[in-house]
C-alpha cells in the first residue's frame, strides 16, 4: 500500500487538469488529492491511475474518470457532517473523496466482488463507510433520509425509491438516459413532492441495474 512521491505528484498534476478543466470546488479538489488513486486501480492499470480517464476495474464496471468524480461531487455542495448515500460503491475511489469530505457515508453495491474487495481496502485505508451489499434501486430506507444522495451509474430515469429517501432541502445527483449518453442531473427537493432538477451536461456511465449478483 506504498503510497510514493512520485504518486503524489502525478496526483498534484491531475489535480491540477481537472481544475483547468472547470473544476472549482477546492473542498473536493483538497479530498481528490488526498486520496490514493492508483490503489484503487485494477491490476495492470496502476501505471494509468494519474490519466484523467476511466478504466475498467471488476465486474464489467468501471473506476470513474477523475474529471467526473469531481463534477459529480462538485454538484452535490457537500457539508462537513452531511448524512450521504452512494448507490454504487465500484472500486470505493468516490467513496474514499466523500470521506475525505468529512460526510457520514452509506454506501451500496449490487456487485458481491467488489463490495467485498471495496470495504476490504477502504478499511485498509482507514476510510470507514457503511457499507452494504444490496439493491441500488432499493436505496437504504432504513437509514434514511440522506442529505444527499450520489448515483454512480447510468439510471433510465430518476429513481422515485430513492427520491423518498432524499430530505427535505437535500440533493440527489443522477445521470439518466439511455445505455449509451446520460445526462447529468441534479435534483433538490423542495418540499415532500416539488423537486428542482437542473440539466449539467452529457456523461457516460455503466447501466444502474436492479438486483445484486
Amino acid at each position: 500500500m506504498i503510497d510514493s512521491y512520485r504518486h503524489k505528484g502525478l496526483r498534484k498534476r491531475l489535480i491540477d487538469s481537472v481544475k483547468a478543466k472547470g473544476i472549482e470546488n477546492e473542498d473536493v479538489l483538497s479530498a481528490m488529492l488526498k486520496v490514493p488513486r492508483h490503489l484503487f486501480m485494477a491490476k495492470g492499470f496502476e501505471e494509468r491511475a494519474y490519466q484523467d480517464n476511466a478504466f475498467p476495474i471488476a465486474a464489467d464496471q468501471t473506476i470513474s474518470q477523475p474529471y467526473t468524480v469531481a463534477f459529480q461531487t462538485s454538484l452535490l455542495d457537500i457539508k462537513s457532517g452531511d448524512k450521504v448515500l452512494e448507490v454504487g460503491t465500484g472500486s470505493g475511489y468516490q467513496a474514499a473523496v466523500l470521506l475525505e469530505m468529512g460526510v457520514k457515508l452509506y454506501t451500496i453495491e449490487r456487485h458481491q466482488v467488489l463490495f467485498k474487495s471495496s470495504q476490504l481496502l477502504l478499511k485498509k485505508l482507514g476510510y470507514y463507510p457503511y457499507s452494504y451489499y444490496g439493491d441500488g434501486y432499493k436505496g437504504l430506507p432504513t437509514y434514511a433520509p440522506f442529505d444527499k444522495i450520489l448515483i454512480t451509474a447510468g439510471a433510465p430515469a430518476i429513481p422515485e425509491s430513492l427520491l423518498s429517501q432524499l430530505k427535505i432541502g437535500g440533493i440527489m445527483v443522477v445521470p439518466t438516459g439511455p445505455r449509451h449518453t446520460q445526462d447529468m442531473l441534479k435534483v433538490m427537493k423542495i418540499s415532500e413532492n416539488d423537486y428542482k432538477t437542473e440539466n449539467h451536461g452529457k456523461f457516460v456511465f455503466v447501466p444502474m441495474l436492479k438486483g445484486k449478483e
